[in-house]
């Protein structure tokens, strides 16, 4: 078992709602737990799908619909997950689908997850805040309604904390003044309206948790990375999401990408912004491990959800060595840095919540970069060099693509 837990269902099989289950973690989460002997409720809306054709961009790993997959791990594995298209900001479905399958914990991906979208404009910005913030509190509501001893898993960011000039705690510090002493929620600096709309749900659920005596988990998480899972490599059918355009891929993903295709590695401004990193599989360890111990009942419990800390260039420098070694010529490329942050900072963030339960962190080496740029060599012809430079500039307030695609109303459904 990769994750590095012993126990496959912490001695009781659970029903586990996944939200945003179509994404680059809800579905593997829901193969990790339906793998593990857990009742598991699959829900989406397809969102994420239509703003990659808003935006003409694309999976470079292809995957099926909702639909095929959970059919095919059913055909692989012969275990069944149930699955719903719905919205959540949408009330009567979700409490429906809350009373249908009464779950024992609600996972929670489903957002708007990406910093450039929301500062695309005003229209992205409204959307991020609205979506994020009105579906949670939906969640909220069914869980104090229908399901009030379930526990809330809630996806966060470490991008709430931004870079303060002293350690970053796990959502909480000790502070001293006049002589009085407090642990209060530990100060927040979001550098997008995405991480504000993470800020206001984290005191939404705060909130709900001290009056309703409701149970959550805040995962703080840092940058994820990687494609393979225990299940996911088990057939092509499985795969889940990669993305490495200048809206939806993340640092790493853009370097190995090209790297694979020859093009120098673009790092924004110096390069000296420094970020939290985990594995996917250790993503899934975590979640898991948040699951099987339960916050109490009125507890807003909060850990930071990332293995080790890197720089952007540290990560550039990484992946060109690599890419040397495997015959791939490239470079590191310093851009302008679309984005309005510090890029030399100090950064400390502790992350031992999750150690201290038992995780067995799988830490970023040559070996790891390798596997990935190998594996996704397999999908070079997919690969849209055009879409890999950013266009979204935070200074902005209106900002386009070069050749603008057809618009797409957020939130429509495409199957």
């Amino acid at each position: 078992m990769t994750t590095g837990l012993q126990s496959s269902t912490g001695g009781r099989k659970r029903r586990v709602m996944i939200l945003g289950a179509d994404g680059y973690l809800g579905w593997p989460t829901g193969l990790h737990f339906c793998a593990r002997g857990h009742d598991v409720m699959l829900i989406d809306n397809y969102a994420r799908r239509a703003w990659d054709l808003e935006f003409s961009t694309d999976t470079l790993v292809p995957i099926l619909t909702l639909e095929e997959r959970v059919a095919a791990w059913h055909e692989i594995s012969g275990r069944i997950m149930n699955f719903a298209v719905g919205d959540i900001c949408d009330y009567h479905f979700l409490y429906e689908a809350f009373k249908d399958f009464k779950p024992d914990v609600i996972i929670h991906y489903g957002e708007q997850r990406c910093a450039p979208f929301s500062m695309v404009d005003r229209e992205h910005a409204v959307m991020t805040q609205i979506n994020n913030v009105q579906g949670t509190l939906n969640i909220l509501y069914a869980m104090k309604d229908l399901t009030p001893h379930a526990h809330l898993v809630k996806l966060g960011t470490m991008g709430e904390y931004g870079t303060p000039n002293i350690d970053i705690e796990e959502g909480y510090i000790e502070i001293t003044h006049k002589g009085r002493t407090d642990v209060l929620p530990y100060p927040k600096q979001p550098g997008s309206f995405y991480h504000l709309s993470k800020v206001h749900d984290s005191h939404n659920i705060m909130f709900c948790c001290r009056i309703w005596g409701l149970r959550a988990t805040d995962l703080n998480q840092g940058v994820v990375y990687g494609l393979a899972t225990e299940e996911t490599v088990r057939d092509p059918a499985l795969a889940t999401r990669f993305d490495y355009d200048g809206i939806w891929g993340t640092c790493l993903n853009r370097y190995c990408v090209q790297a694979l295709i020859g093009h120098p590695l673009t790092v924004y401004g110096r390069g000296g912004q420094t970020r939290g990193f985990l594995n996917i599989r250790d993503t899934l360890a975590c979640v898991e491990l948040a699951v099987l111990n339960p916050a109490d009942p009125g507890e807003f419990r909060v850990f930071n959800q990332f293995t080790e800390q890197f720089s952007v260039l540290q990560l550039a420098q990484m992946v060109n060595e690599v890419a040397g070694k495997m015959g791939l010529k490239t470079g590191i490329q310093n851009l302008e840095n679309p984005r309005i942050e510090s890029e030399d900072h100090y950064y400390n963030a502790k992350h031992t919540s999750l150690i201290d339960l038992g995780l067995r962190p799988h830490l970023l080496s040559s070996e790891t970069l390798e596997n990935m740029i190998s594996f996704i060599s397999n999908y070079k012809e997919r690969v849209c060099p055009e879409k890999i430079l950013p266009w979204v500039k935070w200074g902005e307030t209106r900002n386009r693509p070069a050749a603008a695609p057809h618009r797409i109303q957020p939130g429509s459904r495409v199957v």
